[in-house]
């Protein structure tokens, strides 16, 4: 299969080394040209579990020299959705499929502003990724990925599971669901316990267990994110708290992408994540004070960036 990737950050270049492994047409878009450049000139460089392994890969800066494809994958920060999904847009033409496995709320909504949301893939993924350096990445977590068309129907759901049986292949364990809204809300869950909170503190996410008053902290903000779910007609697990906390576990030694955000003083995705349960709580008149403040810190820090 063809497929771009619009994004080729941590996670962008991951799954596009991925695919790229399982016999597929790929080819990275950034708009870095220090990392294109190393890439084509070197190969993606990946390190994994004390493993480290070179991949030679295609990556561009000018969208219009990849051609079309038939699978766009954005990969961009949610600051960078609009833009993106123009590039995916031509790209795909009227035949492709995006995806989308961004962080955040909204996304999918943005691109389905541009492009037929009955082409539109979406969900979330457990893997996690560090950007190391220009063509070089760690593999810093494995988990599964989910996924579903953005336009419900059991038609769609079909081409979900196509895709998700394809994904499966090149080795990206992945699985199709029918209403993929709610997938999303639970990986929200997991960012709003671990992103800001490892952004501020500079901890790697497994950290975030080692003292009770952190776990609190963490607990608080995903309770508040609960409340707002439930008033908004979800049905939300009791252990959803606990998930939470194994998946820090799981991806123990990974910076979360804020963090790492937050380490290049780079714009973060606060707006599409802990903002979102703000303005939400807000409109529903509830209360969100631990989010409120997570948000007002990193919002601080991101203007105050030397």
């Amino acid at each position: 299969m063809k497929i771009a990737v619009v994004g080729a950050g941590a996670m962008g270049s991951l799954f596009g080394v991925l695919l790229a492994e399982g016999g597929n047409d790929v080819c990275l878009h950034d708009v870095r040209v220090e990392h294109v450049n190393a890439v084509n000139a070197n190969g993606l460089t990946v390190e994994h579990e004390g493993k480290t392994r070179t991949v030679k890969i295609k990556a561009t800066c000018e969208p219009e020299k990849i051609g079309q494809v038939e699978l766009a994958i954005i990969f961009v920060k949610s600051t960078h959705t609009q833009s993106a999904a123009a590039t995916a847009h031509e790209l795909v033409g009227t035949n492709g499929l995006v995806m989308t496995l961004q962080n955040g709320m909204g996304n999918a909504d943005i691109i389905a502003g541009v492009i037929n949301p009955k082409q539109i893939l979406a969900g979330t993924t457990a893997h996690g990724a560090t950007m190391l350096g220009a063509g070089k990445i760690r593999h810093a977590g494995r988990g599964s990925t989910t996924i579903g068309m953005w336009a419900p129907g059991q038609k769609g759901f079909a081409r979900a599971r196509q895709f998700a049986d394809f994904f499966t292949r090149a080795g990206i364990e992945t699985e199709a669901v029918k209403d993929v809204r709610n997938v999303i809300w639970h990986k929200l869950f997991i960012n709003i316990g671990i992103n800001a909170i490892t952004a501020l503190t500079g901890i790697k996410n497994g950290q975030i267990l080692d003292l009770e008053v952190t776990r609190e902290l963490s607990r608080t903000a995903v309770n508040e994110a609960i409340a707002v779910a439930r008033a908004e007609g979800l049905k939300v697990p009791e252990e959803t708290v606990e998930q939470v906390f194994k998946v820090a576990e799981a991806t123990t030694v990974n910076r979360s992408s804020m963090g790492q955000d937050v380490d290049n003083h780079r714009k973060t995705e606060i707006g599409a994540i802990n903002g979102f349960i703000v303005r939400e709580a807000k409109r529903l008149g509830l209360k969100a004070p631990v989010n409120e403040t997570l948000t007002a810190l990193i919002e601080t820090m991101e203007y105050h960036y030397k």
